[in-house]
């Protein structure tokens, strides 16, 4: 399947450096289009950070916030115990992207690249194709 439209998750510690989750971007989207992302999904407490502010507003992609105990009831496939004891959910990249998809109507997205890790920073993406 090649992916019509694509969330990105991210993970990222407050103080997450915009270079670096835009490398790790450039690695998690690498042969994917980067037009067909709709939108970026994190944990409600990250979406304000500069970083990922920076480098959405940068790319024109939506913040999708979700909190952590929303998160935490999807299954992930590389799910962390320090990321869980962290910030209660032992997925945000996975997770969100799966979410941010399932809220811009994706019926049968999927990982189409598991989660990656970045300087400070994680990243994962989930892509379905449209309709029609």
């Amino acid at each position: 399947m090649t992916p019509e439209a694509l969330v990105v998750g991210v993970g990222l510690r407050p103080r997450s450096d915009a270079a670096a989750l835009e490398a790790l971007l450039a690695t998690a989207l690498d042969g994917l289009c980067w037009a067909s992302v709709r939108a970026v999904g994190t944990l409600d407490g990250r979406a304000a950070a500069p970083a990922l502010v920076a480098v959405a507003t940068g790319l024109g992609w939506r913040v999708l916030s979700y909190p952590a105990a929303r998160l935490a009831q999807l299954p992930a496939p590389n799910p962390s115990s320090t990321v869980a004891a962290a910030v209660g959910t032992p997925s945000v990249a996975e997770a969100a992207a799966l979410l941010g998809a399932a809220e811009l109507g994706a019926t049968a997205a999927r990982l189409v690249v598991a989660k990656l890790s970045g300087v400070g920073c994680t990243a994962a993406v989930a892509g379905w194709r449209l309709p029609g």
